[in-house]
């Protein structure tokens, strides 16, 4: 058998060839993309490679090709310094004010879905909404840029995975116009001491290296754009893989019905059986042998999360969705100094878009499976059409 991360199979369902990965081929190389790549498969080397960073370095970036160390996507010290910068934004005390925020505007959405008939797209209509009006809002970006912020979003995605992506090139030369727009304007307000919003903008614009001097402004757009699509793109397939595979199989979502302390479960079991990044890059910084197999210094090695999280070593019944797993360690946020800054709030944007749907519409059904977004490294549902049903209501009890 032979396996490729481009192959229709895959593409229509990554989990297609992990386990003949981890059984026959736990290092691959491919050579279908520029430049060629290896891929990791197994839950211990994944893990291993992960943790260390002194031989599978993110310093040429995080993506299948290489780019220059800026912003967060680097090795310590300058990740180190750069992530603590905006760490605060994320910190539990955040995560518990974002919390009724979240609600509102799950709350008007649903208002708005509920009124136009019982038809919606969870993508269009939930998924996608949610997530981008919450880190636009902590970004400070305007709610009338809402819609081409996610736009470039998209773009940025697109353009990492792409086999041209000279394609994306004025879109993301826009983008980077935009949010240099944004970055002057914030240090020229906080320079001539101007009131200014407590946001992420505020925080880089305001922040400086080690040394006592000013962010680059490379390094604060690398971060700004970083932010943009970790807060929005994963949580939008996080949302939309989830509703999917519980609506797939109703039976899932009757169990949920009946018992909602689930959710927390049914959202960890989303994340390990669909990761919406597949995988991350890293890069060698010397030659390496594993498995027999020896891995050039400077290449392209991708963590393949999906495949991790269905290792049987670790996993039972790895390829089935269980809303009563055990809790085991997912990879699907990544781990250690890379580890994902956004998994709070991910987690509690899915909680909050999945408590309310299935009080405001338990009788929810699948209209079919969408279609996937077209990143071989990211796994989500670009539509995912869904039918809500009116409950009857319950006859009044009669006293005699």
């Amino acid at each position: 058998m032979s396996w490729s991360p481009f192959s229709k199979a895959s593409m229509q369902d990554p989990g297609s060839g992990h386990d003949w990965l981890l059984r026959e081929c736990p290092v691959h190389r491919c050579e279908e993309f520029d430049p060629p790549f290896y891929t990791l498969s197994r839950y211990a080397d994944v893990e291993s490679a992960l943790r260390n960073i002194e031989l599978f370095s993110s310093q040429y970036g995080q993506g299948p090709r290489f780019s220059d160390p800026v912003g967060m996507l680097c090795d310590p010290p300058q990740h180190t310094h750069l992530r603590s910068i905006v760490q605060s934004a994320f910190s539990p005390r955040k995560m518990l004010a974002l919390q009724a925020i979240t609600q509102q505007i799950t709350t008007q959405l649903m208002d708005e879905i509920m009124a136009r008939g019982h038809e919606f797209d969870v993508h269009d209509d939930l998924a996608f909404p949610v997530p981008v009006t919450i880190i636009a809002g902590l970004l400070g970006v305007a709610d009338q840029d809402l819609d081409k912020f996610k736009y470039w979003s998209d773009i940025q995605v697109a353009a990492m995975g792409a086999s041209d992506p000279t394609q994306y090139a004025q879109d993301q030369a826009d983008f980077s116009a935009y949010l240099t727009r944004q970055l002057r304007d914030r240090t020229r307000a906080l320079t001539a001491a101007e009131p200014v919003a407590d946001d992420l903008l505020t925080l880089i614009a305001s922040a400086s290296m080690e040394d006592g001097s000013p962010i680059s402004e490379t390094n604060a757009l690398s971060m700004l754009s970083q932010l943009l699509v970790g807060g929005n793109e994963t949580t939008t397939s996080l949302i939309t893989n989830l509703l999917w595979r519980l609506l797939e199989k109703p039976e899932l979502w009757q169990e949920l019905r009946a018992n909602p302390t689930l959710v927390e479960s049914a959202i960890e079991e989303s994340l390990r059986f669909d990761p919406p990044v597949l995988g991350l890059y890293r890069n060698t910084t010397r030659t390496t042998q594993l498995h027999g197999v020896e891995i050039p210094a400077g290449s392209k090695v991708w963590i393949n999360y999906a495949a991790a999280n269905r290792d049987p070593e670790v996993f039972v019944e790895p390829d089935r969705f269980r809303l009563d797993r055990p809790k085991k360690r997912h990879m699907s946020f990544g781990l250690g100094t890379h580890f994902c800054l956004g998994a709070p709030m991910a987690r509690l944007e899915a909680q909050v878009v999945l408590s309310t749907m299935l009080e405001r519409m338990p009788d929810l059904t699948l209209l079919g499976e969408g279609e996937r977004i077209t990143p071989f490294f990211l796994w989500g549902r670009r539509h995912l059409p869904v039918r809500w049903h009116q409950t009857r209501s319950r006859p009044a009890l009669r006293l005699r």
